[in-house]
């Protein structure tokens, strides 16, 4: 069973509500730690609008998600390592989320950390990242440090797009942001063969 298209509708229009709500940090902490795991919609929908409404408090917004996500997606890892097949697995079922899970294994069994790094950056669902490598015993502290470096890289430029563009944000972001993270991704990557080849 997944969760039904009048859900998600619902689930988008609360969260933007949110963002709007005087205690909107809280909701976004909040958030930002349930998506890592078991939430549906992506924590950019706040954020979004936050630094919209507010621009001066662009890093504010972006370092409260960032710490948040990280957090989460430790309370994913576990969830993955202690509980996939009784708990994680049917989450990640009715989340329409099972289709990712062979991708992610296959991407974790040949690539590791950079799989990680690389999953936590881009568009690809995070929350298949964090309960999987629980699930597949990834090293702890190599996910803790890829989920940092990419939430953190992740949130810090969603943030700075929208304190750049305000309300033309959204529409830049939708055409861009994944093709932006994946070249920056591949950017990373080359830099950090090029270092790996010179202190050989």
């Amino acid at each position: 069973m997944t969760i039904n298209s009048n859900f998600i509708l619902k689930s988008y229009e609360g969260i933007k509500e949110l963002a709007r709500h005087r205690l909107a940090v809280y909701w976004l902490a909040l958030i930002s730690f349930l998506e890592s795991s078991i939430f549906p919609l992506p924590v950019d929908l706040m954020v979004i609008p936050m630094v919209q409404s507010n621009r001066s408090k662009w890093l504010k917004i972006a370092m409260i998600t960032s710490i948040f996500s990280v957090l989460g997606g430790i309370a994913g890892y576990f969830l993955g390592l202690w509980f996939f097949d009784i708990l994680a697995k049917p989450i990640l079922d009715t989340l329409g989320k099972s289709n990712y899970i062979e991708q992610f294994s296959s991407n974790i069994e040949t690539y590791g950390a950079v799989a990680v790094f690389g999953a936590g950056l881009t568009p690809f669902p995070y929350k298949v990242i964090t309960i999987m490598s629980g699930s597949l015993k990834v090293n702890f502290g190599v996910f803790v440090i890829a989920s940092t470096v990419s939430r953190f890289l992740r949130f810090f430029i969603v943030a700075y797009i929208v304190r750049l563009f305000g309300y033309q944000a959204e529409e830049f972001i939708k055409k861009y942001f994944a093709k932006l993270t994946l070249l920056l991704f591949f950017i990373i990557i080359a830099i950090w063969i090029i270092i790996r080849v010179l202190i050989q």
